[in-house]
């Protein structure tokens, strides 16, 4: 897939996807969500990539929606440039069939691919993210900010409301009040606020961004075994939803059985009594246990 709204680079094992519309301050539009989730794809599929960064191009993150439809912007109905428009949601008898596929919130199926990716995801915030621009990051795995950063989710003065999974993935993130306080009041909020709020985990000088954020990575993607990566990153983000911790010891100890007859458990024990590095060789495309995935898949309806 050609890309026009992002850049996808991979440098020694680090994937970076840059939202790429800078003129714009990187604004969604229905392109971008088409190539987010196809970049997701082709990372997932890639054993060659063992860490993401998003970032932005410019000085922007993203400005949330692309504005320049007016008045129409969320009316999706009213809109006649959606690349996935399928048809019209309204039946015969004029009420809406709300499982349509042309009723969903495009934001929304950018976080759910993002939730299944099976690398760590790192968001690298260096300007404004606001609207979608912070929503969209919410099911990625570490945000580190740019003191340049601001946060915004400002659905309400929008008269619409938040989106992209954000009901889901927020109050998990920083807590219930935290999450009504900055969705009531739709408030552009600094870089610190974000860090004091629990959304982001390190605020740095905008020089030191992309760097601190490709040390992390690079200490990730050479240390740690991709496959119990991948299933390190389904198990927690899962469990969050979890009815009781027997659901969390029924996974655990399928894997721990599972990776434990595996090359690279015997791999990790040895460089670490060795001295020396790990050379991890299972792979997420070809080497999951048997077991994954271990929960059904959701459908919209």
């Amino acid at each position: 897939m050609h890309y026009e709204t992002i850049t996808y680079d991979i440098q020694e094992n680090i994937l970076t996807i840059t939202l790429n519309r800078p003129e714009k301050l990187n604004a969604f539009t229905g392109t971008m969500m088409l190539e987010l989730i196809d970049a997701f794809d082709k990372a997932d599929a890639d054993d060659e990539v063992r860490a993401i960064i998003v970032t932005g191009a410019g000085r922007a993150y993203c400005a949330g929606a692309d504005l320049s439809s007016g008045a129409k912007t969320f009316d999706f109905a009213a809109r006649e440039d959606r690349p996935d428009k399928q048809g019209t949601p309204r039946t015969p008898d004029g009420e809406v069939d709300w499982s349509h596929a042309s009723v969903r919130d495009g934001g929304g199926r950018v976080s759910l691919r993002i939730f299944e990716c099976l690398k760590p995801v790192i968001s690298a915030v260096n300007g404004a993210a606001v609207g979608v621009g912070v929503t969209m990051q919410l099911p990625m795995d570490i945000r580190i900010a740019s003191e340049d950063a601001r946060f915004g989710f400002v659905f309400n003065r929008r008269g619409i409301t938040p989106e992209a999974c954000s009901s889901w993935f927020l109050p998990r993130l920083v807590g219930i009040s935290k999450a009504l306080e900055w969705t009531y009041t739709g408030r552009v909020f600094s870089a610190q606020e974000a860090l004091e709020g629990g959304l982001v985990q390190q605020v740095c000088k905008a020089e030191d961004l992309l760097p601190t954020a490709r040390a992390l990575a690079r200490e990730i993607a050479d240390n740690c075994a991709p496959v119990s990566l991948a299933l390190t990153r389904q198990m927690m983000w899962r469990m969050l939803g979890a009815e009781h911790p027997m659901d969390a010891h029924r996974i655990d100890s399928r894997s721990i059985y599972a990776r434990g007859a595996a090359p690279d458990a015997k791999e990790g024990v040895m460089s670490f009594l060795e001295k020396r590095p790990a050379k991890f060789t299972n792979k997420v495309s070809q080497d999951m246990p048997s077991f994954f995935p271990w929960w059904e898949e959701k459908e919209y309806k």
